[in-house]
This record gives C-alpha cells, sequence and structure tokens, in this order.
C-alpha cells in the first residue's frame, strides 16, 4: 500500500486515524501496532513475518544488552549488528555479490537465487540497527515492551521509505504522547503538501522520463537526453521529499515528531552541503554509526578520505544491489574528497556559481542513477555531451512532452526553493489563512482526481 493510493487515502487512513482518536491513549501504541502490520502485510503478506523476526532479534538483543556487562555487551552487539545485516544481505545482495564471484573465479561457485526484495528492508533495518546501538552507547534505555519496540521499527508513516528515524530521538514519544488539534492540522496541511508533490510534479515529469527511457538508445538526441536528466532530477526530488513530507505530516496526525529529511538541496553550495541538505536521516545514520567511529576526520587527512570513500561506497550499495548505484555513491564521494582538499576554498569567494555547479554535479550522477546500468547511463551522457557524435537523430519534443508536463516542469523549478526570497511578512499571511486552506482543498482534489485518472503512479524510493 502506497500513500498515494485511493485506498490509503479514502479507507485506510480515515479508519485508522477516526480509530486512534476515538481510544484511549493507552492502546493507542497496541492499536498502531496493528494499523502498521496491516500495512505491511497489504503488500508483502508473507514477508511480514520478516519484520516481525526483525524485531524480535533486536528486541531481545536490546534486553541482553541492558543485563550484560564487560564484553558480553559488545558480543551481544556485534551480534544484533550481525544478523540484522545478515537479513538485509541475503535479500538485497545476494545476487549481487554472487555474480561478482562467479565473474572473478570464471565459474558457478555461488548460486544466483532470485528472492523477492521486501519492500522498505533498508529503511527498517536500519533503524533496528540504531535501537541496539542507542542502546549499548547508554543514549537510551532498552525497552521493556516488546510493542513500543515493534512500533519504533514497523511504525507504517516511515515503515517503506524513511524518513530513517533514530530510537533516542523518538522513544520518549513512543512511551507518552499527546495530540492536539493544532499538531492534526498541521500534519494534514504536511501530508496534502506532500501528496500534491508526488501525485502532480513527480508522476507528470517522471512519465516523460520513463518515454525518454523507453526509447531506443540510437534515436535518443542531446535534446531528449538533456531533458531527461533534468525531469529525473526534479523527478527523484518532488518524489522522494513528497512521500517524506507525507509521512512528518501522517506522524503529527497521531502526535509524533518526526525529524525533517530534506532542506532545500538544490540550492546548495556545494557536494558535502548537498549530502547535509538531501536524505538528511541517511546521511545523519551514516555519519553517527560508520564515519565518526571510523575515525572522522580526527585521525588525518588521508584517513578522512579514505573513511568519506568508505561512507560514499555504501551510501551507493544502501540504495540498490547494482554497480551503477556504487558507481554513482563513489561519483559523489569524488567530489567531496576534491572539495575538502581546496575547491571549497574557491566555492566560498564566489555567489551564485558554487549553486549552479553543484546542481550540474547532482544533475549529472541522477543520470547514472537512473540507467538501467552503467552502460546505458553512459550513453546518455555521452550525447548530453557530444551531440556531433550522434548527428540526423532529431526525436520530436513532443513525443515525450506535452503542455502539462510542461507546466509541472516550471512548478517543480520554483519549487526547489526559488519562494524562499518571498518577504517573510507575505508568508505569515499565507501560513494559516482561508486561502491556504482553499488551496489545498484543491490540490488535495487535483491530486485524488489524478490518482483516480492515471495508473502511473509509480515510486522511486520503494526498490531501497
Amino acid at each position: 500500500m502506497v500513500f498515494s493510493s485511493a485506498v490509503f487515502l479514502l479507507l485506510y487512513l480515515p479508519i485508522v486515524f477516526i480509530g486512534n482518536m476515538l481510544i484511549k491513549n493507552e492502546i493507542s501504541n497496541y492499536f498502531l501496532l496493528a494499523a502498521s502490520i496491516l500495512f505491511y502485510a497489504w503488500g508483502e503478506p508473507k514477508l511480514v513475518f520478516l519484520m516481525i523476526f526483525s524485531i524480535l532479534i533486536n528486541y531481545c538483543v536490546g534486553v541482553a544488552l541492558d543485563k550484560a556487562k564487560g564484553k558480553w555487551r559488545k558480543v551481544f552487539l556485534a551480534l544484533g549488528i550481525l544478523l540484522d545485516l545478515s537479513i538485509l544481505g541475503y535479500y538485497k545482495y545476494e545476487a549481487f555479490f554472487a555474480r561478482i564471484v562467479n565473474k572473478m573465479f570464471h565459474a558457478q561457485l555461488i548460486p544466483v537465487l532470485n528472492i523477492a526484495l521486501p519492500i522498505g528492508i533498508s529503511f527498517f533495518t536500519f533503524q533496528a540497527i540504531s535501537y541496539i546501538v542507542d542502546v549499548y552507547r547508554g543514549d537510551t534505555e532498552a525497552s521493556k515492551s516488546i510493542v513500543n519496540v515493534a512500533l519504533y521499527i514497523s511504525f507504517f508513516p516511515q515503515l517503506i521509505a524513511g524518513p530513517i528515524v533514530k530510537y533516542k530521538d523518538i522513544n520518549e514519544q513512543i512511551k507518552k504522547r499527546s495530540i492536539n488539534w493544532i499538531d492534526v492540522s498541521d500534519g494534514f496541511k504536511r501530508f496534502i503538501y506532500g501528496l500534491s508533490k508526488k501525485v502532480l510534479i513527480s508522476n507528470a515529469l517522471g512519465l516523460c522520463v520513463d518515454t525518454i527511457y523507453s526509447f531506443k538508445i540510437e534515436t535518443v538526441d542531446c535534446r531528449a537526453a538533456w531533458i531527461a536528466a533534468l525531469a529525473y532530477t526534479f523527478q527523484i526530488y518532488y518524489d522522494f521529499s513528497g512521500y517524506s513530507d507525507m509521512a512528518i505530516g501522517l506522524g503529527k496526525m497521531f502526535g509524533f515528531t518526526i525529524l525533517e529529511n530534506f532542506n532545500y538541496p538544490y540550492l546548495s553550495r556545494s557536494i558535502s552541503e548537498f549530502w547535509r541538505r538531501w536524505h538528511i536521516s541517511l546521511g545523519s545514520w551514516f555519519r553517527e554509526y560508520l564515519y565518526i567511529p571510523l575515525g572522522g576526520n580526527k585521525k588525518g587527512k588521508v584517513r578522512t578520505y579514505i573513511n568519506l570513500i568508505i561512507v560514499f561506497f555504501l551510501t551507493g550499495l544502501w540504495h540498490g544491489a547494482d554497480m551503477s548505484f556504487v558507481i554513482w555513491g563513489l561519483y559523489h564521494g569524488f567530489f567531496s574528497i576534491i572539495e575538502r582538499i581546496g575547491l571549497n576554498k574557491i566555492l566560498k569567494k564566489l555567489k551564485v556559481l558554487p549553486v549552479l555547479y553543484t546542481f550540474f554535479i547532482v544533475n549529472i550522477g541522477w543520470v547514472l542513477f537512473r540507467a538501467k546500468d552503467t552502460i546505458t547511463g553512459l550513453r546518455f551522457l555521452i550525447r548530453m555531451f557530444l551531440p556531433w557524435r550522434h548527428p540526423g537523430v532529431y526525436l520530436s519534443v513532443w513525443e515525450y512532452l506535452d503542455y502539462r508536463t510542461l507546466f509541472f516542469f516550471g512548478c517543480a523549478i520554483i519549487g526547489i526553493g526559488l519562494l524562499k526570497g518571498i518577504p517573510e511578512k507575505i508568508r505569515n499571511k499565507w501560513n494559516n489563512s482561508v486561502i491556504e486552506a482553499l488551496y489545498c482543498i484543491g490540490i488535495l482534489f487535483l491530486s485524488i482526481s489524478s490518482i483516480a485518472s492515471d495508473t502511473y503512479n509509480p515510486f522511486i524510493y520503494f526498490q531501497f
């Protein structure tokens, strides 16, 4: 089940929201846990048991860490992390590593299994690891309630696509929270904005991108390649940030405060800054649970660069079991290191150019990310930068664009942060005004109409 589906909007959400408002606070966690398991089981009826198994493992490890002393605490922590990563590795990376090993030794040493990838496994696995690490460090107490741990790992607003929530940031809210109508109102509003970003903007641009990528590569010209690259750059932002907005809004509706996951990343002035603004929860997770434990930037420049390479390698691998994702991660790592070596000093002296530089680098990276494989990505890049190598290839722009797509292209450009320049006085008049309420009703109506009339409704980050 996805947030941008008729079943969720017209059936699941109203029932769960009204039900949670009617029951006593003491049983809210049980109710939301049951609703979250139903939400996951709707699309993954068998694999829901895998998530339950993960919950049991990490609850038991948390209890063991709370009672153990000395070296046994490290043993239990290592065992918990190993089990979590083993589950993730088996379901997500078995085929990937099997192909690599078989190719290296020119033999079928490891069978390549066709394993169904559980939706959101990367997200709930990282949350589970966050829980046991926080308990080990003493940043939070191990929960004595398996229901609370289960709700933390499986809470439906951020179960299948984040944001990745750290247990120490939300444990008090799981234990005790209150719901007020101001937060509920803000939550509904945030959810509607996120829904419109996903359904109206991302889907329109996504259809354009998919159309261009469906053509034989020999027929794709420079113009089409650039339009596909730019459209995907905006599509993935509005797709994922829209989903994060919906998750944050839903959290507020149920009394939870989920931290922000995006902060106008396309206005960043460096790649390093981009990763502080894009998918903030993932960057924060890698920084806190990997980069800093590896030594961060405290052990000299060479060690810092090695640590960055490790983090970006794993960031790419986290996104998918394919070399194209690994190359994409290392590509970002390369520019992060170049900036640390000295490029940052130049960028800080400039005004608009750093933003254009960052957007350009990110845009090129998304081509490698979107293509079905690295070779296809490189062929698109060749068409973008060496158009003279493919003369006589001219696709009609109307084969993949229409006026509706062009309109939402314009909306996408404006929405990346260009409205931040509006005076605060005007923004304050807009916030919570009757005009904003009417606007939200309007875009909600358009979003639901689009969902009802259009079968094209993909979600990029489900595959991660």
